[in-house]
């Protein structure tokens, strides 16, 4: 059998999107033919719902789904780290339970990571998972949790293993949401939204079929989901859109938008929103102070800078690389222009963008960049940890020093009290 090219890619999912395509179907039943067919991943296997085909035919896939305007498989949030991980780490029950409900949107996950006392060293996480008897017992608390309150499943990460070095103590499992001992309590942020929550464990139990890898492995599969999320997050600013068109499958598209994606809607705002910046500029008159149209052209320089590193990571998936610390690269350039567009959106409205809500440009939407962007130094790991990582990873430099790297866990002194 010939390998597939872009012209042969491109006619066979012209034909079936011609023969399949109906916007009159519902949501659900048009991404369950997508997982049938192949052409909503089809860079997976075969097996698991995709077409065994390389990255850059995948692109070609998305081009003609964007030619005719047909939705594809539900792509967006927490979804697609644990889908990634999944077929990284996951077992073949892992798969055949939740993959294709992953793709049909029919399941919503979030990631269950940072703690109180444990924010940027993820691997000094506290929350206990005890085996007793044949289940897994979880105690503890997670915070900045996003989509928590409405996820059917979580990513979670907790110590199995105290008498162990911190990073070999970890183990990585699958929890249901929606079980007595997890209750979620939102926090409402500074820009008036609340997708993030603090995440509290009682005796919450995961069935041993749903560990991820083994006790010890937890740290590595945890790699993997954070890889991912830095390869990916030059991608938010489209994460809560859905098309103005006519018909059953967009209205539900974006009914899941005003829903299930809620959480999301403020991600454009917390990149900085450089596509505003011209049109604001030409219309308050900015663009005619020479000082101010330096600072834009420093900004549009350095976000396409940005955009040619994310083109960097996407090139190393279309050839079958790993996951490596490009993404790193790709986040910390994005944290630089999301703070670089703060500042030039602070100078074309001066004082006026401090104004929220009605009173404010855009009808707030610019105060809201500024009290957004800061979130884009901290999420998926902050600005210092891609920098030790791009340091270590891709300069070569020796690692920082470590008094707890060596020890077992329950000898390192922590600034909270577990037993």
């Amino acid at each position: 059998m010939s390998e597939p090219t872009e012209e042969s890619v491109r006619a066979e999912v012209r034909a079936w999107l011609e023969a399949n395509w109906d916007p009159g179907l519902a949501l659900i039943e048009w991404r369950n033919k997508l997982a049938d067919s192949g052409w909503g991943v089809p860079h997976w296997p075969k097996r698991w719902y995709g077409r065994d085909l390389p990255e850059a035919l995948a692109l070609v896939v998305e081009d003609e789904f964007r030619r005719i305007g047909a939705v594809g498989v539900a792509r967006a949030g927490i979804r697609t780290l644990a889908a990634a991980t999944i077929l990284a780490h996951g077992t073949d029950l892992h798969k055949e339970k939740f993959l294709r409900r992953i793709l049909t949107g029919e399941d919503t996950w979030c990631q269950l990571f940072s703690e109180p006392g444990s924010g940027s060293d993820l691997a000094g996480a506290v929350t206990r998972a005890d085996l007793k008897g044949n289940k897994w017992v979880i105690n503890g608390q997670k915070v900045w949790t996003t989509s928590a309150h409405r996820a059917h499943w979580g990513l979670l990460l907790a110590r199995a293993n105290w008498d162990v070095a911190k990073h070999k103590g970890l183990a990585y499992f699958i929890l249901y949401m929606k079980q007595p001992g997890v209750q979620v309590h939102p926090l409402k942020q500074m820009n008036g939204h609340a997708s993030f929550n603090q995440v509290f464990f009682t005796d919450a139990i995961v069935e041993p079929e749903f560990m991820v890898a083994e006790v010890g492995d937890g740290w590595k599969v945890a790699t993997t989901t954070l890889m991912h999320e830095r390869r990916g997050a030059d991608s938010l600013r489209s994460w809560a859109t859905a098309s103005e068109r006519k018909g059953r499958i967009y209205d539900e598209e974006r009914a899941e938008v005003a829903t299930t994606m809620e959480p999301y809607k403020w991600y454009p705002q917390r990149a900085g929103r450089v596509d505003l910046v011209l049109p604001r500029a030409r219309a308050t008159g900015a663009i005619n102070d020479p000082v101010i149209r330096q600072e834009i052209a420093k900004l549009l320089i350095l976000s396409k800078t940005a955009e040619w590193t994310a083109r960097r990571a996407r090139a190393a998936q279309e050839l079958g690389r790993p996951q490596g610390p490009e993404g790193s690269l790709g986040k910390l350039v994005s944290s630089h222009v999301a703070r670089a567009a703060a500042r030039v959106h602070t100078y074309i409205s001066g004082a006026d963008a401090l104004l929220s809500g009605a009173d404010g440009p855009m009808d707030g939407v610019i105060a809201e960049i500024l009290v957004s962007v800061p979130a884009t130094s901290i999420a998926g790991g902050t600005d210092e940890i891609q920098r030790n990582i791009i340091a270590e990873r891709v300069l070569g430099m020796p690692k920082e020093q470590s008094v707890d790297t060596d020890k077992p866990f329950r000898d390192v002194p922590r600034n909270i009290v577990s037993s």
